[in-house]
C-alpha cells in the first residue's frame, strides 16, 4: 500500500512522530487503539528485533511491539511544536451511553459478596489477587466457555467475600474471547456471575494510557475502588500525583498500592466496609470512543498534578543486550539450554532422594501388613505404581519454576518478540508464541490461552499444534528412559550434559513438528489474511517469590490430586488384571494374566517399533494421560518375579533394547496421549471433528516416526 505521507514503518530508531491516521479495518483500528495507537499521540521507535522485524515503539509510557507490515498502514506526521494546553472546560468530550445493564447511581447495594478485579495486562492485577486471597483460591471455567476463571476468598475478611480475577483488557470493546468474558461479567451478562463491586487495578507509571479504561469501568455504576499499582517504582523514579484530586475527578475511591511489597492493600478492606452511595454527577464521562477517552484522560492527568515517572533505566539497558541483533539470539538459546540442563542437573538428585524416601517408606509400611494379596496390592500395585510417577515431581516443579520466573521477570514477552519471525514463517500470529510456550507446562491451559488470538483460523491452527509441544506430562517418560539408556557425559563442561542434550533434542523435535504442521495447515485448509501482531512489553521486574511459590504449590496440588488420582486408579486396574483369571483357584503367572492377554493382542502391531507386550499395555493406559504409562509399567514390573527387586529404570534396561527405547521416546514426542486435551479441544472447537483429526494425525505421525527410528537404529547398531 503506497502513501505519499510517511508511515510508522519509515521511522528511524530514536525518532519521534505523531500518529495521523490508521489505514486498517475497523476491528484492527480498535485493537491498535486499545494499545494506545491513537491519532494525535506521540510515538517513538525504540529498537528493532534481532532479526530486524518486528519493532518496539514507545507510546504513552508503554513499550509495544508491531510488525512492519502493520506499521506501514499507520500514517505519521512530524512532531509539532509544543502548544498551549487547552482549557478543559472548552474541550470536554461528549457523553455517550454504554451497552449493557448499568445499576442506577445512588442505589448501590451495601451487601458486597462478590468483587471483580479488572485491569490492563501487565498492571499487576494477578499479583494483587494473590496478595488478597493468599492460598484460598481455585481455578475453573466460566459458564459455557473455556476461559479460565480464577476465584478466591478475601483473606482476613470478617465476612466471606469472593474475588474474581478477570482476564486483562485494554478497553470494554472486546476483540477476543477472554475480553468478551471480562466485559460480560462486569456488565452482568454472564450467567450466574454478577459482581457487587469492582477493584480496578491500573499501573500508575502509565496513568495516561490506562485511565482510558477507568472511564467506562467506573461509569458502569458499580462501587469501584481504583488501585494505582507500582507505587514503589513510581515514587522511586520521581513520579507524583494528588490522589485526593484524582478521587474527586473520578468520583470513586483511589489508593496507591504496591502489590509486589503488599503495601496499601488495607484500602480494600476499608472500601468494603464503607457505604457506597454516590451522586451520579460524580461519575466520569461515559465514553466509548477511544480517542475521546484519551483526551479525557489527558485532561484528568493535568488536573491531578500528575508528574510521570522516569522510564526504567534497567529495562532499557537489559533490552540493549537481550534484544541485540547478535547477543539477543545467543542469550535466548542459552536460556533455553540452561533451563533443560538445570532440570536434569538439579532435578535428578532431588528425584533420586525422593525415590529412596518413598521406597524406604513403602517398605516400612509393608512390614505392618502380612504377606499376601493385600500386601501385593498396597505395595506392588498402588505404592510402586503411584510412586514411580511421583518421583518426577521435583523435575516438573523445576520446569514450572523456570517458566514462572521467565514470565514474571518480563523476559517471556521478549522471547515472543525474538521468536516472531519463526511464528510468521509458519503462518501463525505472533501471539501464538505465548500459548505454545505455556504448552511446555500443559497443553490444556495452553489451548485455552489461544483465546487471545483474534483470528479464528489462526486460533484453530494454534490449538491443533499445541499438543506437539513437549508438556510436563512427558517429562516423567523422558526422564525415565533417558536416565536408563543414555549415559551421563559432559558435552560442554558443566554447561551441557548428554542427558540434558537428549531432552533438549526431544523438545526441539516437538517444536519443529508443530511449526511444520502449522505451515501445512496455514497454507491449505486454514489459510487466512494476516492479522496485526500487537504485544506490550512489560518492564523487567524481580519476580515476587511469594506469588511464584503459591503458583508452584498450586501446580503440585493439581499434579498430586488430579494426575495422582488417575494414576492410582490405573495402577489398581493393572494390578487386578495381572491377578486374573484364576487357574484352579490359583493366581496366574504374569504371562498368563488378563493384562498379558491384552498386551499380546496388540503386540504384533507394536513389535516393528521395538516394543513388547508390557510396553503395549503401558501405551494403552497412557491414552488417559501420558504420565500414567510410568505408573502402569511400575506396577507390571513390580509384580514380575524377574524384575520385582529392580528399580523401574533397571527393569526397562533388562526388558527393552536401546533402539526400542529411543523409538518409545520419539513415539511420546508426537502421540496424542491425553484425554483431557482432546476434551478441551472439543470444547474450544465445539465439535468432535477437529479432536478426532488431531488424534489420528498425531498417532500416525508418532507410529511412523517411531518405526523409522527403531529400524534405523537396529541397522546402525548391528
Amino acid at each position: 500500500m503506497a502513501h505519499s505521507q510517511p508511515a510508522l514503518s519509515d521511522l528511524e530508531v530514536g525518532a519521534v512522530a505523531v500518529i495521523d491516521k490508521i489505514c486498517l479495518t475497523p476491528a484492527a483500528q480498535g485493537l491498535l487503539m486499545g494499545f494506545g495507537f491513537l491519532p494525535g499521540t506521540d510515538v517513538k521507535l525504540l529498537r528493532r528485533a534481532p532479526q530486524g522485524d518486528p519493532s518496539v515503539y514507545s507510546i504513552d509510557g508503554s513499550e509495544v511491539v508491531l510488525r512492519q507490515e502493520t506499521a506501514r498502514h499507520i500514517l505519521i506526521s512530524p512532531l509539532p511544536p509544543p502548544q498551549r494546553q487547552e482549557d478543559p472546560a472548552e474541550s470536554a468530550p461528549t457523553i455517550a451511553a454504554i451497552d449493557g445493564p448499568v445499576g442506577p447511581p445512588g442505589s448501590v447495594r451495601r451487601g458486597i459478596r462478590t468483587v471483580a478485579l479488572i485491569g490492563p495486562p501487565n498492571s499487576g492485577k494477578s499479583t494483587v489477587f494473590t496478595r488478597l486471597t493468599h492460598v484460598r483460591q481455585r481455578v475453573g471455567n466460566y459458564p459455557g466457555v473455556t476461559v479460565e476463571q480464577r476465584t478466591g476468598l478475601l483473606a482476613g475478611a470478617r465476612k466471606q467475600v469472593t474475588l474474581i480475577d478477570l482476564p486483562g483488557v485494554h478497553s470494554l470493546t472486546p476483540y477476543s474471547e477472554d475480553e468478551r468474558v471480562a466485559v460480560d461479567v462486569l456488565t452482568g451478562r454472564m450467567d450466574g456471575i454478577r459482581p457487587d463491586a469492582v477493584l480496578l487495578i491500573l499501573d500508575v507509571t502509565k496513568l495516561t494510557h490506562q485511565l482510558t479504561l477507568a472511564a467506562p469501568v467506573i461509569a458502569l455504576g458499580l462501587p469501584t475502588l481504583v488501585l494505582l499499582n507500582m507505587a514503589d517504582l513510581f515514587a522511586k523514579r520521581g513520579g507524583s500525583l494528588d490522589v485526593l484530586k484524582l478521587a474527586r475527578e473520578l468520583g470513586t475511591p483511589v489508593a496507591l498500592v504496591s502489590a509486589a511489597h503488599g503495601t496499601g492493600l488495607d484500602a480494600v478492606e476499608r472500601f468494603l466496609r464503607q457505604d457506597h452511595d454516590r451522586d451520579s454527577a460524580a461519575l466520569p464521562p461515559i465514553l466509548q470512543d477511544l480517542p475521546q477517552c484519551r483526551r479525557w484522560a489527558t485532561q484528568i492527568e493535568c488536573r491531578v498534578d500528575y508528574r510521570s515517572a522516569l522510564p526504567s533505566a534497567w529495562t532499557r539497558r537489559l533490552d540493549d543486550v537481550l534484544l541485540h541483533r547478535t547477543w539477543g539470539l545467543l542469550v535466548f538459546v542459552m536460556v533455553v539450554i540452561g533451563v533443560f540442563q538445570a532440570v536434569f542437573a538439579l532435578g535428578q538428585p532431588m528425584s533420586t532422594a525422593f525415590q529412596d524416601a518413598l521406597t524406604a517408606l513403602g517398605e516400612h509400611f509393608a512390614g505392618w501388613v502380612q504377606a499376601g494379596l493385600l500386601r501385593s496390592l498396597l505395595l506392588d500395585g498402588l505404592w510402586k505404581g503411584v510412586g514411580s510417577v511421583l518421583i518426577f515431581l521435583p523435575q516438573i516443579l523445576l520446569l514450572f519454576l523456570f517458566i514462572a520466573l521467565l514470565e514474571d521477570s518480563g523476559y517471556l514477552a521478549r522471547a515472543a518478540l525474538i521468536a516472531d519471525r519463526t511464528m510468521r514463517s509458519a503462518g501463525l500470529n505472533g501471539k501464538a508464541f505465548i500459548p505454545l510456550l505455556s504448552a511446555y507446562a500443559c497443553a490444556v491451559p495452553a489451548i485455552m490461552a489461544t483465546r487471545t488470538i483474534e483470528n479464528k483460523r489462526d486460533r484453530l491452527a494454534t490449538i491443533l499444534i499445541a499438543p506437539l509441544m513437549t508438556c510436563s506430562a512427558r517429562l516423567p517418560i523422558y526422564t525415565l528412559l533417558i536416565g536408563a539408556f543414555i549415559p551421563d557425559r559432559p558435552l560442554i563442561g558443566v554447561l551441557l550434559g548428554s542427558r540434558a542434550c537428549a531432552m533438549l533434542l526431544l523438545y526441539i523435535v516437538g517444536f519443529l513438528a508443530a511449526v511444520a504442521t502449522a505451515r501445512i495447515l496455514k497454507s491449505s485448509i486454514l489459510k487466512s489474511a494476516a492479522e496485526p501482531f500487537v504485544l506490550e512489553l512489560p518492564e523487567y521486574r524481580w519476580p515476587t517469590w511469594r506469588v511464584v511459590g503459591l503458583r508452584l504449590v498450586d501446580r503440585a496440588r493439581v499434579f498430586l490430586f488430579q494426575a495422582g488420582t488417575v494414576i492410582l486408579a490405573v495402577s489398581l486396574v493393572v494390578w487386578v488384571l495381572t491377578h486374573l483369571p484364576l487357574h484352579h483357584g490359583r493366581l496366574p503367572e504374569l504371562d498368563q494374566s488378563a493384562i498379558a492377554g491384552v498386551g499380546h493382542f496388540i503386540e504384533p502391531l507394536i513389535r516393528p517399533l521395538g516394543f513388547n507386550w508390557k510396553i503395549g499395555v503401558g501405551l494403552l493406559s497412557s491414552v488417559v494421560a501420558r504420565e500414567v504409562i510410568v505408573g502402569a509399567l511400575g506396577t507390571i514390573y513390580a509384580i514380575d518375579p524377574a524384575t520385582q527387586s529392580m528399580t523401574l529404570q533397571k527393569a526397562l534396561q533388562h526388558d527393552l533394547a536401546p533402539a526400542g527405547a529411543m523409538a518409545l521416546l520419539v513415539f511420546f514426542a508426537f502421540a496424542m496421549q491425553c484425554t483431557s486435551t482432546l476434551a478441551v479441544v472439543r470444547r474450544e472447537t465445539n465439535n468432535w471433528k477437529w479432536p478426532l483429526v488431531q488424534f489420528a494425525y498425531m498417532t500416525g505421525l508418532a507410529y511412523g516416526s517411531a518405526f523409522l527410528v527403531n529400524q534405523a537404529l537396529l541397522r546402525l547398531l548391528k
